[in-house]
C-alpha cells in the first residue's frame, strides 16, 4: 500500500505517519522575530524622519524639489516596510494575491516619485534660461501626473493578472522527505514577471535620468542620491532573482522579505539620511544662501 500525499512511512514500512507541515511561522522560526522587528524599527525611523520633514517643512532643503514628492515616498517606504507582515505566517489565498501586487504597487509608487523628482531637476536646469519653452512645465503639475500615471500603469497591470489567472494558496509535497511547503503559487508567471519587470524598467529609466541630471547646477540637486538609491535598489533585485528561482519554501520567502526590506532601507537612507543630517546637525546649511555656498 502506498502512503496518500500528505503522509509518509516509517522506517520499517510499515505503519503511516502524517508530515511535518512546513511554512515560515511567527512562533517556530526565529527568522520571523528578526524580519518582524526590523520591519518595525525601519517603518518607525520612516515615520520619524516625517514628522520632522512636515516640522520644517518651510525650509529650503524640504521644499527643494517637492516637499509633496518626498512625503509620498517616505509613506510609500512605510508601508514597503509594513507589507513584510504579509509574507509571514500560513499563507492563504488573500495574502497570496496582496504579496507581489501589494509591493508592487507600493514600489511603483516609490519609484515614480523619485522618477519624478529626477526629471524635474532636468526642467528646473532647462527652465532657467531665458526664453525657455520648459518654464511653463515647472510646478507640481508635472510631477504629480508622472507620479500617477507610472503608478497607474502598474495597478492596471495587477487588476489585469489578479482577474486572469490569481495567485493561491498551494501544497508542495515532493520536494522534501517527509514534509509539505505550505506556499503561494503565483498562478500566471507572466503577471508576475509583468510585475517585477515594470518595476525593474522604472528604477532603470529613474537610474538613467538621475545619471545624467547629477551634475546640474541646483541648489540642493538630489540627482546624485536618487542615482546611487536606484543603484541600491537595481542590484538587490538583480542579485535577488537568481536566489529565489533556486530556493523552495520559506527560504524562497525569506530571500523575497530580504530584498523588500534591503531595497526600502536603500531608499530611505541614500535620499532622506542626508537631508536629515543638514536639517538636526547643520541647520547653517538649511538656508538658500547656506545651500549655494555649500554647492
Amino acid at each position: 500500500m502506498k502512503c496518500p500525499d500528505e503522509e509518509w512511512p516509517n522506517e520499517k514500512k510499515d505503519q503511516c505517519f502524517p508530515k511535518l507541515v512546513e511554512f515560515l511561522s511567527y512562533t517556530d522560526d526565529p527568522i520571523s522575530a528578526v524580519f518582524s522587528a526590523v520591519s518595525i524599527l525601519c517603518c518607525f525611523l520612516a515615520c520619524l524622519i516625517l514628522v520632522i520633514f512636515v516640522h520644517y517643512q518651510d525650509t529650503p532643503i524640504v521644499k527643494a524639489n517637492n516637499r509633496n514628492l518626498s512625503y509620498i515616498l517616505l509613506v510609500s517606504i512605510m508601508l514597503s516596510f509594513l507589507c513584510v507582515f504579509l509574507f509571514l505566517g500560513r499563507p492563504v489565498d488573500v495574502t497570496c494575491m496582496l504579496r507581489v501586487t501589494s509591493f508592487g504597487v507600493i514600489f511603483s509608487v516609490a519609484v515614480s516619485s523619485l522618477l519624478a523628482k529626477s526629471i524635474m531637476v532636468c526642467v528646473a536646469f532647462k527652465g532657467t534660461k531665458p526664453g525657455s519653452l520648459w518654464r511653463k512645465w515647472m510646478g507640481a503639475k508635472l510631477p504629480n501626473s508622472i507620479m500617477s500615471v507610472c503608478s497607474l500603469i502598474q495597478v492596471i497591470i495587477c487588476v489585469a493578472w489578479l482577474s486572469i489567472s490569481p495567485p493561491f494558496q498551494d501544497q508542495d509535497f515532493h520536494s522534501y522527505q517527509g514534509k509539505i511547503i505550505i506556499q503561494c503559487n503565483e498562478g500566471s508567471v507572466i503577471g508576475f514577471y509583468s510585475v517585477l519587470g515594470y518595476m525593474g524598467l522604472l528604477a532603470a529609466v529613474s537610474f538613467i535620468i538621475a545619471f545624467l541630471a547629477r551634475t546640474l547646477p541646483d541648489s540642493f540637486n538630489e540627482a546624485k542620491y536618487i542615482t546611487f538609491s536606484m543603484l541600491v535598489f537595481c542590484s538587490v533585485w538583480i542579485a535577488m532573482i537568481p536566489a529565489y528561482l533556486s530556493s523552495k519554501g520559506k527560504d524562497m520567502v525569506s530571500v523575497e522579505i530580504f530584498a523588500i526590506m534591503a531595497s526600502s532601507a536603500g531608499l530611505l537612507g541614500c535620499i532622506f539620511f542626508p537631508k536629515c543630517y543638514i536639517i538636526l546637525f547643520r541647520p547653517d546649511l538649511n538656508t538658500k544662501t547656506g545651500l549655494l555656498r555649500n554647492k
